[in-house]
């Protein structure tokens, strides 16, 4: 069993959450339900839940200042939002959950289960601290990526990231040191929220780091030679995107 905290401003929002709960995801026992930042810290230190869900925006404090507050942490956290494109990447850099408005059963019921396997992982403190790290700073500068895998999460400095490779629906992972780790997601999700100033998508199989390059083959497409001296094919539909990355 999971013991959860709702937490959001909407009495409304939350009864539609406590429901879905109850019928749809019987592993989540609710233990109590927060309206406010201020209710929900002295709820949380009180009754030390397993997961919470948790709005963005709360009267006295979002919840990006509770959680600094609470830290660390020995909880799970499902967000549940309406926010808007850079912070729901922010959430997908760092493998946590987060979930739309109006809510979604299947997406639901997956978050809790994520979760569950989570807590027996016991990630959240370093999920939650690059969270908020990459939440304060510019898109481009976003620094560790959490990678799902089979033992768990790895957490990777982006700037270690040499290319990516599709793997069937998971991605590979070649860092600059040699190293290789297969994720479990694939390599669409990762072109979305990898740095778009520093990484591309060259092939619907490759993403490269552009600072990475040691040289380029003409071609139709073109060859890229890769630090690790890897070749990698450009598509033909992508070359001059890839090459204007070079024009001053």
């Amino acid at each position: 069993m999971i013991d959860c905290i709702l937490i959001d401003d909407e009495p409304a929002n939350t009864r539609v959450l406590k429901k879905m709960l109850e019928e749809f995801c019987p592993d989540a026992h609710v233990i109590g339900e927060a309206t406010d930042a201020a209710q929900a810290e002295e709820l949380i230190r009180q009754q030390r839940p397993d997961l919470l869900f948790l709005d963005i925006e709360m009267p006295y404090g979002n919840a990006f200042d509770l959680l600094e507050r609470l830290m660390p942490v020995d909880f799970e956290v499902i967000f549940v939002t309406a926010f808007n494109e850079y912070s729901l990447k922010a959430f997908r850099y760092n493998a946590l959950d987060y979930l739309l408005k109006p809510l979604n059963i299947g997406e639901l019921q997956t978050a809790v289960q994520k979760a569950s396997e989570r807590l027996r992982l016991r990630d959240s403190n370093r999920q939650l601290n690059n969270l908020l790290a990459n939440l304060r700073q510019p898109d481009a500068h976003l620094h560790h990526l959490a990678l799902p895998n089979m033992e768990g999460l790895s957490f990777v400095p982006v700037n270690t990231i040499l290319r990516c490779e599709a793997s069937g629906g998971y991605t590979l992972f070649y860092l600059r040191n040699g190293e290789k780790i297969l994720s479990s997601k694939n390599i669409k999700e990762y072109e979305e929220i990898l740095p778009a100033d520093t990484f591309l998508r060259v092939h619907s199989a490759h993403i490269i780091n552009l600072q990475c390059i040691r040289k380029y083959h003409k071609g139709r497409g073109g060859y890229i030679e890769m630090e690790d001296q890897a070749m990698i094919e450009v598509a033909t539909r992508r070359k001059a995107d890839f090459l204007s990355r070079f024009r001053h």
